[in-house]
């Protein structure tokens, strides 16, 4: 199978942003992306939330939902990897939401959001500075640009060691916290 560029370009960023950085480099960026997220959130209100601020976009309540429902099974498959062990299941679908994402108040929800970063990042914390031979398959999605000028997602499995696997958590969350920026500008016209 011939890559894309992009795709190139994404493994070639895993390689040298993960497998190649210490534990302790990542649990720090993944951290830093976490707590920015957690920031931006913490000032949105219930309302704002479930408010959907632009045609063809999750609402923050929706984003939230899907970065609790991918991160919850992810610490799972994290764990596995750095024992040594492949996850059993998975690859954790790419648009992953709970049944009603709408449903759930929204400061049990971003509670619920905290306490699941916490978990990776605790995870991370405790996890050993050497690679394992253990890979977990993960859904990349990254944005490419077609011929015809349109932006479109592009979708395949990467097989990633447990430095990787973890730095997807920052690329995952940060992808998210500019999705919600960008709805909350259109709620707010700023």
């Amino acid at each position: 199978m011939t890559l894309r560029p992009e795709q190139v370009k994404a493994k070639e960023y895993l390689e040298q942003q993960g497998s190649r950085r210490s534990a302790a480099q990542i649990q720090e960026r993944v951290a830093a992306a976490f707590a920015a997220f957690e920031n931006l959130l913490d000032g949105v209100s219930e309302k704002e939330a479930r408010t959907r601020g632009l045609p063809d976009e999750w609402t923050i309540q929706e984003v939230a939902d899907h970065v609790v429902e991918t991160h919850r099974p992810s610490i799972t498959e994290l764990r596995e990897l750095l024992v040594g062990r492949r996850p059993s299941d998975g690859p954790i679908p790419a648009s992953l939401q709970s049944r009603d994402p709408m449903s759930r108040p929204w400061p049990d929800l971003l509670n619920d959001l905290k306490r699941i970063q916490a978990e990776a990042v605790e995870a991370l914390a405790a996890a050993p500075d050497r690679p394992t031979d253990a890979r977990a398959p993960v859904v990349m999605v990254i944005n490419v640009m077609e011929p015809d000028g349109r932006e479109q997602p592009l979708h395949w499995i990467e097989e990633l060691d447990w430095k990787a696997y973890a730095i997807v958590f920052r690329l995952h969350v940060l992808d998210h916290l500019n999705q919600a920026k960008k709805v909350l500008k259109g709620i707010r016209g700023s």
